[in-house]
């Protein structure tokens, strides 16, 4: 009796080894065999990468931003614009330093607030302030010691820029950031600290201000500026501008404050300590310098003193000789 097709479908199939491997499909000649999964992946990927902001927070950075008892009202409001400034941060109450010090109590603050850096002003004798910046919590380190000088606040100044509270600056470093190292490092410290994390949920999703960090003099200037665009008015001005710049509308800078100097002291591999990573050699300490104002000003005295004793010298030395007729008209 003849099988029917199923039946020696089944056969043929019981028949082949259990270990035999499956065959690729047949392809013609020219057809690319790639796998298109795998590129399929990586499109996807680059497609996320530079796709836009969906508005969720994912760069949780937080800077805990305080400083030391006794601070002056000028580095308090200096102070309290930087907050303005650094919508991510954490404010804390004056610090008292302690029997322990002062970098391990910020550091603490710091994990117990779940900030990732510090921004944290030091002020001593009521006229010489320090600023520290670097990174805390689970990766320690690395920070830096600024000497602070030439600090105007926003009251202060006065200035006519002004832009909205909580937007996002735009960074900007002088070409010498990129020349040293320890420059560099420093320029990721400033980066970390004041950058505004994309879709932090105190910041405003504009770009509306620039802050500017200058190299010179070995010293870094810190401005901040707003970003002001002007439209023209009347149809002659619309022509003038474009005849000058190209463009219907003209962009400019005005600058806001606040504005300081940093004359950075040192940078440490560990945060408020730990190894040196660079040590400026030119930076002479304040007290020293009112050491020598001082001495100065003692040699002016001793000068002063002396000339006055020559003087008296000299005027017992001029004795004048005897005149035979000056008693004869008495």
């Amino acid at each position: 009796m003849g099988k029917s097709n199923r039946e020696r479908t089944e056969s043929a199939a019981a028949a082949a080894p259990a270990d035999a491997e499956e065959l690729p499909p047949p392809t013609t000649e020219g057809e690319d065999t790639t796998d298109t999964t795998d590129v399929a992946i990586a499109e996807k990927k680059e497609v996320n990468l530079f796709s836009s902001s969906d508005g969720k927070y994912r760069n949780k950075q937080r800077c805990l931003v305080l400083c030391l008892r006794g601070a002056t009202a000028r580095y308090r409001h200096l102070l309290e614009d930087l907050r303005t400034m650094l919508p991510h941060h954490k404010k804390e109450s004056k610090l008292d330093a302690g029997k322990n010090g002062a970098a391990s109590a910020v550091n603490d603050i710091a994990q117990m607030r779940g900030c990732n850096t510090v921004l944290f002003l030091e002020c001593r004798k009521r006229q010489d302030a320090y600023l520290w910046l670097g990174r805390v919590g689970d990766n320690l380190g690395p920070s830096a010691k600024f000497h602070l000088t030439n600090c105007h606040t926003m009251d202060e100044l006065r200035l006519t820029g002004n832009c909205m509270r909580g937007s996002r600056p735009i960074l900007t470093f002088d070409a010498a950031f990129d020349t040293t190292s320890h420059l560099r490092l420093l320029k990721t410290i400033f980066t970390d600290v004041f950058g505004t994390p994309r879709g932090h949920p105190k910041s405003k999703p504009f770009v509306d201000r620039v802050m500017a960090f200058y190299y010179a003099d070995n010293k870094i200037w810190v401005r901040n500026y707003q970003i002001l665009e002007q439209q023209a008015t009347n149809a002659l001005e619309a022509h003038t501008l474009k005849k000058k710049s190209g463009q219907e509308e003209s962009t400019s800078l005005v600058e806001i404050g606040p504005r300081f100097v940093l004359n950075p002291i040192r940078i440490f591999r560990g945060s408020f300590g730990g190894q040196t990573l660079f040590q400026n050699p030119d930076f002479v300490s304040p007290n020293e310098i009112r050491a020598e104002e001082k001495k100065r000003q003692g040699l002016s005295y001793t000068d002063r003193k002396d000339s006055q004793k020559r003087r008296k010298t000299r005027h017992e030395e001029l004795v004048l000789p005897e005149d035979p007729l000056d008693s004869v008209f008495r």
